[in-house]
Formats: structure tokens, sequence, C-alpha cells
């Protein structure tokens, strides 16, 4: 069952971001099976307390086994030091499950 990353980032840099841990991060989805559906700054927040102005991110994974394998990759690990200081995240995963009818 696809799984989908989904990630909520505040850039103070986003020159520094895109260039340093974007380009780092993105090499990794691919290697570890995921793809982008989308990456974008200008979340609109309706509700909640995070995520106003935003960039999001959302990946595409075969499965959750999939995503969590990059998520602790050592690989990764050193990649998520690249925004440091310059960007507050969330991250969450979810499985898809289909709906017929």
């Amino acid at each position: 069952m696809p799984a989908y990353m989904i990630v909520t980032a505040k850039i103070a840099d986003r020159d520094a971001f895109i260039q340093g841990y974007g380009a780092a991060a993105g090499k990794l989805v691919e290697q570890f099976g995921g793809k982008y559906l989308l990456r974008g700054p200008g979340v609109e927040l309706l509700e909640g307390d995070f995520g106003d102005g935003a960039s999001m991110v959302i990946s595409e994974w075969p499965d959750k086994a999939a995503a969590k394998a990059f998520w602790n990759s050592p690989e990764y690990a050193e990649a998520k030091k690249l925004r440091e200081g310059i960007a507050d995240v969330q991250v969450l995963l979810i499985e898809a499950d289909s709906i017929t009818g």
C-alpha cells in the first residue's frame, strides 16, 4: 500500500535550504524509491498553528517501510544536518487507504 510523507517547513534562508538540504534529500528520496508529488512555498494556513507561509513537500513511497528506511538511514541523518538553524519542520507519514465506490 503506498505511503505519503508530508513535510511542512518554515524556512529562514530558502536559497541555503534548497542548495544544501534540498539537493541532498532529493537524491536520497529517489535512491530509496520515493518520488515527489508536490514541492512549493506559500502554504495558506486554514486551521491550526503551524504552516502559514511555509513550504510543503509531499512524497510518495511504495510503502511505509520504504519511507521509514529513507527516514532512518545514516545518509538522511547527514542530510538533515544541512537544514539545522535554517528551517523548522513538521513531518507526517501516512499509508494510503483505497476508497472505492
